[in-house]
């Protein structure tokens, strides 16, 4: 099974299914000299970790993380980093019944017909119990970003139709959602308790915002800093769409309209979403992301099974009722993840100039 890393310099591979002894990530590339223990992980862990709300699954994990190499004294060595998450409760009998039918919006359908043979206990690698592993990798991407002033937040813009009206980043951890608009989080909540009474489920968009990120990030042609976020986000299972700045809406202005004017003081607009030409521009990088609703709902729907007969399913098992708020942190980072490997391709090139500089200056001498 290919596609299990990502990233050049800093690259990441994740392991492990959801119903297996445990999920891990081996982080390759990163510097030496960065301080890092087991205690750095636990408040990402806890952000992303199932059974702490309303509308998660009642899974119960302790997501402690355990370095096993690249780490020496609370200080990395540049050798590849392991970090290993036990799964502590996983209730496999609950997924009996995946052993026949395809339920409808997971990936049983497409694992069968691509491998055939996978492990369909709680969706097996194809589970989100997977971006733990990533959440975890996106700790270390972050003491690299940190260093050099760079810092991504998200938080929620709509659920179940529900967009903010304001934003205000400061109220976004004094509410479950990580959402910007008080307001608007009290209508959101009550969308989604009444979607739990019906046994349904809510998508929702997330915004993510970069601040501090220097111009020069991204390479052409293929590794546009703007199309390897794009990856990174759309990796996540319940991701079906990311738009950077004016996005969508770029279609439907002028030129005049979308161009961001270039001041002595800088660009008089954002629309570009802090990248131009797949490189970014010193601005702040903005995107957002569209979120499917959680496919597993406890009302019936239309299936078949392995033989080909039509079906009707129920969900069972342990679900959330919408993949937002435990999905903040995993965009994050990715996000991390994705321009920490930028930063330290920059670096190389930075040096490589300066090396070029110096023979030149040597050659005039």
């Amino acid at each position: 099974m290919a596609g299990n890393s990502f990233g050049e310099i800093f690259r990441i591979t994740t392991f492990g299914e959801s119903h297996g002894k445990g999920i891990g990530v081996v982080v390759d590339g990163c510097p030496p000299h960065i301080m890092l223990k087991q205690a750095d992980f636990d408040h990402e862990m806890a952000r992303r970790r199932p059974g702490s709300g309303e509308f998660d699954t009642p899974r119960k994990e302790e997501d402690d993380v355990e370095i096993l190499s690249g780490v020496f004294e609370e200080v990395t060595t540049g050798a590849p980093i392991a970090l290993f998450i036990k799964n502590r409760d996983a209730s496999s009998k609950s997924y009996d019944y995946m052993k026949t039918l395809f339920r409808p919006g997971h990936g049983d359908y497409t694992y069968h017909m691509k491998y055939g043979h996978y492990d369909y206990r709680g969706a097996g690698r194809y589970s989100a119990r997977e971006t733990a592993a990533r959440v975890a990798a996106g700790v270390i991407a972050g003491k690299i970003l940190s260093q050099a002033g760079i810092k991504v937040t998200a938080y929620t813009v709509e659920i179940g139709g529900i967009g903010i009206e304001s934003k205000d980043l400061s109220v976004i951890t004094e509410n479950p959602l990580c959402c910007p608009d008080m307001k608007r989080y009290k209508e959101m909540e009550k969308a989604l308790s009444d979607a739990k009474a019906m046994g349904d489920s809510l998508g929702g968009i997330v915004e993510v915002l970069v601040k501090g990120c220097p111009a020069g990030l991204g390479d052409p042609v293929f590794d546009k800093l703007s199309a390897d976020l794009a990856k990174a986000v759309m990796s996540i299972g319940a991701i079906k769409g990311v738009e950077i700045g004016a996005g969508f809406e770029a279609a439907r202005l002028r030129g005049s309209q979308n161009n961001d004017p270039l001041t002595l003081s800088g660009f008089s607009s954002n629309n570009a979403g802090g990248i131009l030409a797949g490189i970014s521009n010193g601005d702040d990088i903005i995107l957002r992301v569209a979120i499917k609703p959680i496919p597993s709902i406890a009302l019936a729907q239309d299936t078949v099974d392995k033989n080909g007969n039509p079906e009707k399913i129920k969900a069972s098992g342990r679900f959330d009722v919408t993949a937002i708020p435990r999905v903040i942190p995993v965009l994050e980072a990715m996000v991390k993840i994705t321009l920490a490997d930028h930063f330290l391709r920059s670096m190389i090139t930075e040096n490589y100039r300066k090396l070029q500089d110096a023979e030149s200056q040597n050659g005039k001498k």
